[in-house]
């Protein structure tokens, strides 16, 4: 399995208390975060145990849920729910990201 999995795992929780603060705002953007960033270690464990194309495939959608994570996270900003998010959530979001995109490219 991807090294990254156990980034993502971290990620989430580290991410937890700001989806409760999300939350508190907007029910429907918070759950669109949980469910996007769970996504992301559940697609990479599905890839890891897959081959040829279904692997790609499921990493793709690991990517696509990353970088769905992190919008999510820039739209709670912009619209004021949160101040700021930690820098070790940006830092393991990008690393994913990184290594996802060096895979399916």
């Amino acid at each position: 399995m991807l090294r990254i999995y156990d980034t993502m795992i971290h990620a989430l929780r580290l991410l937890r208390p700001v989806i409760e603060q999300i939350e508190r705002h907007d029910r429907d953007l918070g759950n669109q975060l949980r469910r996007c960033a769970a996504s992301v270690p559940l697609n990479v464990a599905e890839g890891s145990g897959s081959r040829g194309g279904n692997r790609t495939v499921r990493y793709r959608s690991a990517l696509g849920s990353v970088q769905e994570t992190a919008a999510c996270i820039d739209v709670a900003l912009a619209l004021g729910y949160i101040e700021a998010v930690d820098g070790e959530i940006q830092r393991s979001l990008e690393a994913v990201r990184r290594v996802l995109i060096s895979v399916v490219v």
